[in-house]
């Protein structure tokens, strides 16, 4: 079963938390799930250049509390706070509510598998080999010595090949069956020039844990 469930969907109230943390009746839950989804991609799109890790969604009766988890909080915030002022009006026209948007700094973006994701599909774009991505990204993460175990693929026409295959590396173990292990699993896709649309997943596994993240 753990090698083909979502690996975080799998550890939720184990070590891991829900993103989007509210009660609704059944008539609005719905809409309520559509207006994360539009939040988390603004966010996403918005701040890019931040390296967004996490959008978490805390709804209460009088606001709506958002935490984003950020590599470079300096580009959220912006110039005096412009940006960051921009942002929330802009939240604040499309669901008509009141919005606390609150900034955290990632401590080591170089072992969240959301941001290593997000580095290797940016760099695919720009045409790089993804088997150098993928070692110089897998350093990157062991350097750190704060990660037991890694593992990156890459799916697609890899350098526009007719034929679709999957470029792999690995380094350390993955435990997937393991409930209480702490692992970080991510997503992105790259839209390649003259290679169509690729697929990248990431897991890191940070040891043991019965911590919530």
């Amino acid at each position: 079963m753990g090698q083909k469930i979502n690996p975080t969907g799998f550890r939720i109230a184990i070590n891991k938390n829900w993103e989007s943390v509210w009660y609704m009746p059944k008539e609005k839950y719905g809409k309520t799930v559509f207006d994360d989804f539009r939040i988390r991609n603004l966010l996403r799109k918005e701040l890019k250049a931040a390296g967004v890790e996490r959008v978490i969604i805390r709804r209460f009766v009088s606001k709506i509390e958002i935490e984003i988890r950020v590599a470079r909080p300096g580009v959220v915030i912006g110039r005096g706070g412009e940006q960051i002022e921009k942002i929330k009006e802009s939240i604040n026209k499309m669901l008509k509510s009141k919005v606390e948007l609150k900034v955290v700094e990632v401590k080591d973006p170089d072992t969240s598998a959301q941001l290593i994701a997000d580095r290797i599909a940016e760099q695919l774009e720009r045409r790089i080999v993804p088997k150098f991505i993928m070692s110089k990204e897998l350093e990157k993460a062991v350097s750190t010595n704060k990660v037991k175990g890694i593992r990156i693929w890459v799916a697609g026409r890899i350098k526009g090949a007719e034929i679709a295959r999957t470029e792999k590396t690995e380094w350390g173990t993955i435990p997937l069956q393991t409930l209480k292990a702490r692992l970080d699993y991510a997503t992105a896709e790259a839209q390649v020039p003259n290679a169509g649309k690729q697929g990248i997943k990431v897991w890191v596994y940070k040891g043991k844990g019965e911590e919530t993240d």
